[in-house]
């Protein structure tokens, strides 16, 4: 394959990335995952990756020979530096700065250049994420004008032209959900529902129309008022 055919998709285990990877199927000959230990307080998404990733396999034939190796790598320093109610016994609320507690610093930035560099090594240059700037909680790191602004940097270091893929980049919430199921129907919405996780505490024991998840934290207000006016249309 060459490296403008395989793809390497930055994989939560979220609904996001689960639909970032459906995408990804959809276009490229071989697609590889990787996923970030970063020290966070919940292994909830951790967990839901591999379940997400053998499903895809067992429900989709043909993304099946598609579906490349899955990687994980530690970037805990992000837990070591703390400060973010993702990664410390914190409240989440709006800090002083007009940011939630929520926001990790530098996070996405860390994902694609660890994404990257990985992606250097196994052949490809095509790099898929679910960031978006549309719904979502204010963080710098998820806009547009980062990405590229990272992309730029990451090619220049690395002597190699990198494309960083933002599918989800100008959807709300509802567009998401209307592009999984465009992509894989019926059985993909099913599957983000039941299996994906995207509720900051990693809430897997409470069941909603949109998934599991506390139903009280940003997180889970964004999927749920997107699930609502995607069911409603």
């Amino acid at each position: 394959m060459s490296d403008r055919d395989t793809a390497l998709v930055l994989f939560s285990g979220g609904q996001d990335s689960t639909t970032c990877l459906a995408w990804a199927l959809d276009r490229f000959g071989t697609v590889e995952t990787v996923g970030f230990d970063y020290g966070q307080r919940h292994a909830s998404e951790m967990d839901a990756r591999p379940r997400v990733l053998e499903l895809l396999r067992e429900k989709f034939p043909d993304w099946r020979d598609k579906m490349g190796a899955d990687h994980v790598l530690s970037l805990d320093v992000l837990k070591q530096i703390g400060g973010s109610a993702l990664t410390d016994a914190m409240t989440i609320e709006m800090g002083a700065n007009g940011l939630p507690t929520t926001f990790v610093p530098g996070r996405n930035i860390l994902f694609l250049t660890a994404a990257a560099a990985l992606a250097y090594r196994r052949g490809s240059r095509q790099l898929v994420g679910g960031m978006c700037e549309t719904d979502f909680s204010g963080y710098p790191d998820c806009r547009d004008e980062t990405i590229k602004a990272t992309g730029r940097a990451l090619s220049l270091g690395m002597d190699a032209h990198f494309t960083i893929h933002t599918p989800l980049m100008k959807l709300d919430k509802a567009a998401t959900w209307s592009m999984a199921e465009s992509l894989g129907g019926k059985a993909l919405v099913d599957l983000i529902v039941e299996e994906t996780v995207t509720c900051y505490e990693g809430d897997r024991e409470h069941r909603h129309d949109w998934g599991f998840g506390c139903a009280a934290c940003p997180a889970c207000d964004l999927r749920a008022k997107g699930h609502e006016r995607f069911v409603s249309r």
